[in-house]
């Protein structure tokens, strides 16, 4: 089988990497990849939201199967383009319809959704520039901390939370009337605030079945203890060790099933990931929100965990026979850190050449943000490089990562030494 995957970052290697070790896999092509995707797949210089070229690529190459890696194009109608073209609809296409996708799209949307079907989560509100004198109202019925939530897609960055009321009310109306994020921000959710641990939880659902994957926390602040600015990532560990099997109960019977019975009650095509993000208060879960694909860092350490094929897996769900497939995973735990290049997540430079990788023997190196220019591997966005390691628990697999990340270096080389330290 030809099998093509959309996206150049961490969680697209990781997919290539899986995809890669099923001998049913024949060729396989990335669009557009990064360094490391060349060593084990063709590059194609696509864009992920170009869908005539992907067309034009998956026509000429003869593709069978296409896995979407970002969340840009499910929110653009990928699937849904697949769907409606006579030479297209046959494809094996791994992700959400459009209306499936309006689960990470839009968050009042993810709200209603949650609301309508019963699943827990915070109370909240949506306010536009035109009524902002009630955003600002309602944050003064919330305790402090507040939670502000751009509607729209804003790369991972569009939430805030903030300790003082008069800042909350400031970052509201720079974010409606001054566009802080783009179009993104035009509509804000506003919620209050939960006060517990997150936890990822990742289910693979043929609209009709389900299975759930192995759990993960990542760690998103810049600085060591959390503090700092948010990024994409800069870390992993799976499973979260506090997801014992009373809670992870819980998550299934008030969260999972009434998501993916959401889902069929509403007729939505959803065929492909289906991210929770929660947070554990007093033992109860609660839905943060959604994503539609898998996360990242995260699929660095739960898809290495998942021994079956991937290929069998991702043809079980484009042809609704989940169901008949039984969910294979290693016991041991999974730890990743992220090398990302100083300056990240604000301005950072390009280009920098990278030494050492062949050194690493007992972890995996999957590249995120890497290029080759002329002959050498360099760096070639804010979060570079991840160190996945595998051991008896997080502890021993972190120290694993950590002991390999010394074999590496690029200029201005910056990760967090903390994974894990509340745990």
């Amino acid at each position: 089988m030809n099998i093509l995957v959309l996206g150049s970052g961490g969680r697209e290697h990781t997919f290539a990497y899986k995809i890669a070790e099923s001998p049913r896999c024949e060729n396989l092509f990335v669009a557009p990849g990064n360094a490391g995707t060349a060593l084990i797949a063709e590059n194609v210089a696509i864009s992920v939201n170009d869908f005539r070229a992907i067309k034009q690529c998956v026509l000429e190459n003869k593709i069978e199967m296409v896995v979407v890696g970002p969340e840009g194009p499910l929110v653009n109608g990928i699937y849904n383009y697949f769907a409606d073209s006579s030479s297209l609809k046959d494809v094996m296409l791994i992700g959400p319809s459009k209306k499936g996708a309006l689960l990470e799209g839009s968050k009042e949307r993810a709200k209603e959704f949650m609301m309508a079907h019963g699943i827990p989560t915070a109370a909240y509100e949506s306010f536009t520039a035109e009524n902002l004198d009630e955003g600002k109202s309602f944050l003064e019925t919330l305790q402090s901390p507040y939670v502000l939530k751009a509607d729209g897609l804003a790369a991972g960055k569009g939430v805030l939370i903030i300790n003082d009321l008069n800042e909350a009310k400031t970052e509201l109306e720079n974010m409606l009337s001054h566009s802080k994020f783009g179009e993104a921000s035009s509509t804000v959710v506003i919620e209050e605030f939960l006060d517990g641990i997150e936890l990822s939880v990742f289910v693979l659902t043929d609209g009709q079945n389900y299975k759930i994957l192995p759990t993960a926390k990542d760690y998103k602040r810049i600085g060591e203890g959390d503090t700092g600015l948010n990024t994409g990532g800069m870390g992993a560990i799976s499973p979260a060790p506090f997801a014992d099997e009373s809670l992870m109960r819980k998550i299934e019977d008030q969260i999972v099933i009434p998501t993916i019975n959401g889902l069929k009650e509403e007729q939505i095509d959803y065929k492909g990931f289906v991210f929770i993000g929660l947070i554990k208060v007093d033992n109860e879960p609660f839905v943060i929100e959604y994503n539609v694909r898998m996360g990242d860092p995260e699929s660095e350490v739960v898809l290495p965990r998942i021994k079956n094929d991937l290929v069998d897996l991702f043809e079980a769900t484009a042809t609704q026979k989940l169901d008949g497939i039984s969910l294979e995973i290693d016991q041991r735990a999974a730890a990743t850190v992220m090398l990302v290049s100083g300056g990240y997540p604000e301005a950072y430079d390009n280009g920098k050449e990278i030494i050492g990788i062949e050194h690493i023997g007992d972890s995996i190196v999957f590249h995120a943000g890497t290029a080759v220019k002329d002959g050498v591997t360099v760096t070639n966005g804010g979060r570079v490089i991840a160190v996945t390691s595998l051991d008896t628990d997080f502890k021993q697999a972190l120290k694993k990562s950590y002991r390999n990340i010394e074999e590496l270096y690029f200029d201005k080389m910056y990760y967090r030494t903390d994974i894990g330290f509340d745990l």
